[in-house]
């Protein structure tokens, strides 16, 4: 193989990237070729069939007689062995003179070259570039695995090891120890991921220098003009070119505002403002950090650090190699799950921290929990709340997304959507019309709604799906009116607390808590379910059995998480046998007292702050505190049904399509059997299981027999004549 000296030439840009990467493997090919010349002319014997497979006496005595740091081709013409025909320095240095100087004219002419950017973006030395350049070149020509496995006398060793990388790039092995460091785990190639050192399986114990250099695969795909990530991160990351919406769909216009004027007045040369942004999902966080990544001229690169789980990649790995290829990209980072990256006093690994700083470009980092940063910085760091939108804008953001539906007042009034939810709920009421083939009505919007409120509640709570009436319900006039008032503050809620002032005058118990006290089956989760059905709202009942520990904290901690989910399911809380964990609090006689009141302060503390519809159940008020009932906004009692109000219950509780004998007396059965709603619903259930067995109507005899059942069943005295026709 000869070579000859690279005339000069006129300086002319480069094609296009492609072009450039190419010519610098050229100049890599210079240097092959002076490495097999000298592995040729100082004893490498090439035809040797069996060359690799064993150390021969002549070799092992050549290793003795090189010395430190010897070796048959890699450190120049010394030990005494032949001189090279071509000078391979020079040639070399014109090589890389003309492909540096084309380089430059290239980006003069604008001409984007990746490989210089790449070079550029992470400083690296122009050996960390040949280093780079050796790695990738068995990536883009395969011959390159024959040539190396042939420089390092092993066919098997078809990828350039340190030590093949470092003999190609010095001529003597003091500079060989000094270029040695640019290839440590510290050092800038291995440390932002664009190498990969590694070994086969059946050499774990290799020393560093017989470690194997691999490029990684999305930084191949980028110096090869492509644009894809790298493949680990394909689950959880995303590279996003295109433009942000205008107007902006859900972050609040001021809030949009005020980010892009800070961004521009806060940024650095080099070091761009580093944001924590919390807030419920849906509340516009990405969506503002795509419109400032839009005002630098960059992409977004979204990244999920959570789930990076599921593709058995770190968090603390995963994020270098985000911060890597998003560097390659000049890309704005928004980071989503980096909470788990926290240790347990809430803060930032620093090496981490520390990486994230000095990336050029902008950061976000998003979530609910808030955060803030220790220590000197270098850039500025700003906290920005992304609040659930006030009523004005969540009406307004419903006639957005349905311009030709219904009013959405009623629906932007119950439930405290982000403009995420409300704009899938949206489309989720269009979907529900076109089934119909109707047009779009309010109770597309409350279904559709209830459907996109928070279904974990679900795993804590029972949930009850309303199908009671006002005509359903038999109470006196009193009792009923405190319930429609309940219904009705609200709805007016919007009115009171926004338009008229009073949300800025009251910190907490902007909810709704009210007590349904009475015996059991005098119609209390009945009255629960018809205000939830009058207002559209769903109603979680909640399992106190599944609430209440035995041990110290766990109880405030399930009722922590049945009120955070909560705040965004927008239900109904119903809690039943209310006095059980709302009960008086006691004089501290010990340590068991004394973490009761406090459980019990905690949950009076809770219940104010929550912004939703708490009920609370109770047989018995004397039992629960006063503490709760000064907290109350309503209480009403369900007394013990009159005769009058009883024969009412038994008349509506039987629905139209039952068939009613003659004989069925409800005045008489109203008069004889003084049972609260919930027996006598029992007492009609089970009359028609029995007259549907004799296939006939409902007659009166099965009624009395049903009726003899449930005073069984409750234990009452058993009256002969009470049962009798």
């Amino acid at each position: 193989m000869s070579v000859t000296a690279v005339p000069p030439a006129i300086i002319t840009p480069y094609a296009d990237s492609q072009a450039h990467l190419l010519a610098g493997l050229a100049v890599l090919d210079v240097r092959v070729q002076w490495a097999i010349a000298r592995a040729r002319a100082n004893g490498l014997q090439p035809d040797d069939d069996f060359r690799g497979l064993y150390v021969s006496d002549d070799h092992a005595d050549t290793l003795l007689g090189q010395g430190i740091g010897g070796h048959v081709w890699a450190n120049g013409n010394g030990y005494g062995h032949q001189p090279l025909d071509t000078d391979f320095a020079a040639v070399l240095d014109q090589a890389r003179q003309e492909w540096n100087a084309r380089t430059q004219a290239s980006e003069a002419a604008g001409v984007p070259l990746r490989l210089a950017h790449l070079a550029h973006t992470f400083d690296l030395s122009p050996a960390e570039t040949d280093v780079l350049l050796i790695a990738l070149a068995p990536e883009i020509d395969p011959r390159y695995e024959r040539l190396y496995a042939y420089l390092q006398d092993d066919v098997t060793r078809k990828r350039p090891s340190i030590d093949l990388a470092l003999n190609l790039l010095t001529t003597s092995f003091h500079e060989k120890l000094q270029q040695r460091r640019m290839l440590a785990d510290n050092g800038r190639l291995l440390a932002h991921r664009l190498l990969f050192c590694f070994t086969d399986g059946l050499n774990i114990a290799a020393t560093r220098l017989a470690h194997f250099l691999r490029v990684a695969p999305s930084v191949v795909e980028f110096l090869l003009d492509g644009d894809t990530l790298d493949p680990q991160l394909t689950s959880a990351a995303a590279l996003v070119q295109l433009p942000p919406a205008h107007p902006p769909q859900r972050v609040s216009p001021d809030l949009l505002h005020h980010l892009q004027h800070v961004a521009c007045r806060s940024s650095l040369p080099t070091r761009p403002p580093l944001y924590l942004f919390t807030g419920p999902p849906g509340t516009g966080k990405q969506e503002a950090a795509h419109h400032l990544a839009h005002d630098d001229g960059q992409p977004l690169f979204t990244l999920d650090l959570s789930a990076l789980a599921q593709a058995d990649l770190a968090a603390d790995e995963g994020l270098r190699l985000a911060l890597r290829d998003g560097r390659l990209y000049q890309a704005a980072l928004y980071l989503t799950g980096w909470e788990g990256l926290l240790d347990d006093d809430g803060r930032f690994p620093p090496t981490l921290f520390c990486l994230l700083l000095a990336y050029p470009h902008t950061v976000v980092l998003a979530g609910e929990q808030e955060w803030q940063a220790d220590g000197e910085r270098e850039r500025p760091f700003f906290r920005v709340t992304f609040p659930r939108p006030d009523y004005p804008r969540r009406r307004d953001l419903w006639q957005r997304h349905l311009p030709d539906g219904p009013s959405p007042d009623a629906v932007a009034a119950h439930f405290r959507f982000t403009p995420g939810q409300i704009a899938a709920a949206a489309a989720t009421a269009r979907d529900l019309a076109r089934w119909r083939g109707e047009p779009l009505n309010e109770a597309d919007l409350f279904a559709a709604a209830r459907a996109h409120s928070n279904q974990r509640l679900a795993a804590l709570a029972v949930k009850i799906r309303p199908r009671y009436t006002w005509d359903d319900i038999v109470l006196p006039p009193d009792t009923l009116a405190q319930l429609r008032e309940m219904v009705n503050t609200v709805r007016q809620r919007p009115t009171v607390y926004g338009a008229w002032g009073f949300d800025r005058k009251l910190a907490l118990g902007k909810g709704l808590n009210a007590l349904f006290a009475g015996e059991s089956g005098t119609g209390k989760t009945m009255a629960a379910d018809v205000m939830a059905g009058a207002l559209g709202l769903d109603l979680y009942k909640i399992d106190l059995s599944a609430l209440v520990s035995k041990y110290i904290g766990e109880t405030e901690k399930n009722m922590d998480r049945i009120f955070t989910e909560a705040a965004t399911s927008n239900a109904i809380l119903f809690f039943d046998e209310a006095d059980a964990i709302f009960g008086k609090r006691s004089e501290v006689k010990d340590s068991h007292d004394r973490y009761a009141n406090i459980e019990i302060s905690y949950l009076l503390q809770r219940m104010e702050a929550y912004d939703g519809v708490v009920i609370l159940a109770t047989n018995l008020r004397a039992n629960l505190d006063e503490a709760f009932t000064r907290r109350l906004h309503f209480a009403v009692e369900f007394p013990f049904p009159q005769p009058a109000d009883r024969e009412r219950i038994w008349r509506v509780n039987v629905p139209p399509q039952t068939p009613l004998a003659a004989d069925a007396d409800f005045h008489l059965l109203a008069e004889r059997f003084e049972l609260a709603g919930g027996s006598i619903r029992n007492i009609i259930l089970a009359a028609a299981f029995l007259a549907a067995e004799d296939d006939e109507s409902v007659h009166l005899r099965h009624f009395l027999h049903a009726a003899r059942r449930e005073y069984q069943k409750m234990g009452r005295l058993i009256e002969e004549g009470l049962f009798e026709i």
